[in-house]
C-alpha cells in the first residue's frame, strides 16, 4: 500500500539547483564541487554529502510514488510541541520535522531518519512522493566541509499491517533509535516552578523537599525535588528584588539560596533526591570573552572547545554540590533565536554562523549533548533536556520536557500543552528517552477536578509526574489523592495509549493499565480561548 523509499531517490537538489547522476558512480548526485551520495545498508539508506569549497546549506531529495497516497498523517515537531501534533489531512505545504506516520484503513507506515543525523531532517508529503530536505548549514550559512564527508542522514521506512497506528508509530520509533539513554527507575517527583515562579528563597526549597518526603514516604524508589530558576546569582539583587528579564548565569547562588552544597544535604535529609535547572547557554559570568559568543543570540557558541570546558565547569561544581539531576534549558533559543513554534520552514535564519563553520549545526548539537552527558556522568546525574531537539538528543540525555510549559494559573496551557505532548510523542517514551509532559501546576486558579483528571493521566502513564504547589496548602483529600498518584507513578507500569488520537488532538480516552479511563478535560462553558 505503501512506497518504499529505501532507494535512489528520482529527484536531488542542492540550494535549489537540481544535481545530477554521476554515470561513473551510482547513487551519486553532483552539483557544481558538491556530492550527494545514497547507499543501501541493510535497513537504511544512508546519504552522504561531501562538497569542496562550495558553502553548502540545504540538500533536497525526493522520491516519487507509484500510487497516489492516501491517509492521516502525524508528523514531529522540531524541539518542545506547541500543542500542534495531531493526525493531519496530507497537507503539502507542511513541514515535518524528523519523522512522518501515515495511517490508512488497516495500514501504517514510518518515514523518517535514524536519530543523531548530522542534518537537521524535516518531510513534505504529498498524494505525488514525498521529500526530504536536509538541512546542512551551520548556523545561517552554508556549512564549509572543504572536501570532508558527511553522514548527513541515514534515511528508513517501513510498513506495518493489521495493528493499532499507535504500535506501528512506537516500533518505528525504536527503529530510528536503537541506543537510547534510560533512566534505571520511573523519574517522579516535585519543582517549585509552577507556583513559586522564580520566587523562592533556601527556606522554602527546604520545605518544599519535606513536604515531597511527606507525601512520598514508604516509597522505595525516592523522588526528586528539582530548584528551578531563581537561585542563580543575577536572579536577585543585592537589596533583595527579583530580576523578572534576565534568567541567566553565572551559575553561582544568590543570597537567598546561600551555600548550595549544603543546601543539597538539607534536601537529602527530607529522603529526596536534590535536582537544579540551569541555562547554560546564557551565562555573564566575567571571565567569558565576546569572542565566545553567537552574534545573534549573545548566547555561548558551542563550536568553541573553551565553552566546552566552561559549560563541563559549570556541571562538574553543580555535580560536586551533590544535585543528582540536572534540568538544563533554553539551548536551543539560545542558538537558534527562535522558539519551535516560529520555526515553521526551518530552525533559524540565514545570515550568521557559528565560529567553526566546518560543522553544520546538527552536527554541534549533537556535540554539546554529548559535551553535557560527558560531565555529568561523573557524578551519576540524570538529564533532563528541556528547550533541546529531541531527535539529536536522543541516546544522549535521559529525559525529555517534550512540551511547552503546562500551567499552575491557566487551566487551557495544561490541556493545550501537557495533553497533546503526552499523547503525541508517547511513542518515543523509553524508545528515545523518558518523557516528561511537564507538572501538575496546583494553585487555586486551577479547579482541583481538572488538575486531577491530568494528575491521574500522569500518575498511570508511566511518564513522569512532576507536581508543583505550596507546601502544605492542600486540603487533606487533595494532598492523600496527590500522594496516591506519586506512589502509583513511583512503579514500573505499561506505558499508556491513547485510544482517539485520530479523532483530536486532546484525546480523552486513555488505555492505562489495560483499562480504557475516560477523562472529561472541559468545563462545560467548554474550551476557554485566551489571548
Amino acid at each position: 500500500m505503501f512506497d518504499n523509499i529505501q532507494r535512489v531517490p528520482d529527484i536531488v537538489m542542492v540550494d535549489d539547483q537540481q544535481a545530477h547522476l554521476d554515470g561513473a558512480k551510482a547513487g551519486c548526485f553532483c552539483q557544481k564541487d558538491a556530492c550527494i551520495e545514497t547507499v543501501n545498508h541493510l535497513g537504511y539508506l544512508s546519504v552522504y554529502l561531501s562538497a569542496g569549497s562550495t558553502a553548502v546549506k540545504k540538500v533536497r531529495l525526493r522520491w516519487l510514488f507509484a500510487q497516489r497516497l492516501k491517509g492521516q498523517v502525524l508528523g514531529d515537531t522540531w524541539e518542545r510541541s506547541y500543542a500542534d501534533l495531531g493526525w493531519r489531512n496530507i497537507t503539502p505545504d507542511q513541514m515535518l520535522p524528523w519523522y512522518v506516520v501515515v495511517h490508512r484503513d488497516t495500514a501504517t507506515a514510518g518515514y523518517g531518519v535514524k536519530v543523531r543525523p548530522g542534518a537537521i531532517c524535516s518531510w513534505q508529503i504529498d498524494p505525488e512522493g514525498i521529500t526530504l530536505w536536509l538541512d546542512v548549514r551551520c548556523g545561517g550559512e552554508g556549512v564549509l566541509l572543504n572536501g570532508r564527508k558527511l553522514l548527513a542522514a541515514q534515511v528508513v521506512c517501513r510498513e506495518y499491517a493489521n495493528i493499532r497506528p499507535f504500535e506501528a508509530a512506537k516500533d518505528f520509533c525504536r527503529f530510528m533509535c536503537q541506543d537510547p539513554l534510560l533512566p534505571a527507575e520511573p523519574v517522579y517527583g516535585s519543582n517549585n516552578w509552577y507556583y513559586a515562579y522564580g520566587h523562592s528563597s533556601r527556606e522554602e526549597i527546604i520545605a518544599d523537599a519535606a513536604y515531597l518526603g511527606k507525601l512520598t514516604q514508604g516509597i522505595k524508589n525516592r523522588p526528586y525535588f528539582v530548584i528551578d530558576d531563581g537561585w542563580q546569582q543575577k536572579r536577585y539583587h543585592t537589596d533583595g528584588t527579583y530580576e523578572e528579564i534576565y534568567n541567566g548565569g553565572p551559575w553561582m547562588p544568590n543570597d537567598r539560596f546561600g551555600d548550595m552544597a549544603s543546601l543539597a544535604e538539607k534536601i537529602k535529609e527530607q529522603d529526596v533526591i536534590p535536582g537544579i535547572w540551569v541555562r547554560l547557554l546564557q551565562d555573564e559570568s566575567p571571565e567569558i570573552p565576546d569572542t565566545w559568543r553567537l552574534p545573534h543570540t549573545n548566547g555561548l557558541d558551542p563550536s568553541i572547545p573553551e565553552v566546552f570546558n566552561h559549560i563541563q565547569e559549570t556541571i562538574e561544581r553543580i555535580g560536586q554540590w551533590g544535585y543528582r539531576l540536572l534540568k538544563h534549558d533554553f539551548s536551543t533559543f539560545d542558538l537558534t533565536n527562535r522558539w519551535g513554534s516560529c520555526m515553521r520552514y526551518q530552525m533559524t535564519e540565514d545570515g550568521w554562523h557559528f565560529a567553526d563553520r566546518s560543522r553544520t549545526t546538527a552536527e554541534i548539537v549533537v556535540s554539546l549533548y554529548q559535551a553535557i552527558l560527558d560531565a555529568a556522568k561523573k557524578h551519576n546525574m540524570l538529564i533532563l533536556g528541556c528547550n533541546t531537539i529531541g531527535h539529536l538528543g536522543a541516546g544522549l540525555m535521559h529525559m525529555h520536557r517534550t512540551g511547552e510549559d503546562t500551567s499552575g494559573l491557566v487551566w487551557e496551557n495544561t490541556l493545550r500543552n501537557g495533553v497533546n505532548t503526552l499523547a503525541f510523542r508517547l511513542p518515543q517514551h523509553g524508545v528515545f528517552y523518558d518523557i516528561d509532559a511537564d507538572c501538575i501546576g496546583i494553585s487555586d486558579q486551577i479547579p482541583w477536578e481538572l488538575n486531577r483528571q491530568w494528575g491521574e493521566l500522569l500518575s498511570k502513564s508511566s511518564t513522569s509526574l512532576f507536581y508543583s504547589v505550596k507546601p502544605n496548602s492542600l486540603p487533606p483529600e487533595q494532598e492523600r489523592e496527590l500522594s496516591r498518584m506519586l506512589h502509583e507513578n513511583a512503579v514500573h507500569r505499561a506505558p499508556a495509549e491513547p485510544i482517539d488520537w485520530l479523532d483530536t488532538t486532546l484525546p480523552q480516552d486513555w488505555l492505562l493499565d489495560g483499562q480504557e479511563i475516560n477523562f472529561h478535560w472541559y468545563a462545560s462553558s467548554g474550551f476557554n480561548l485566551r489571548p
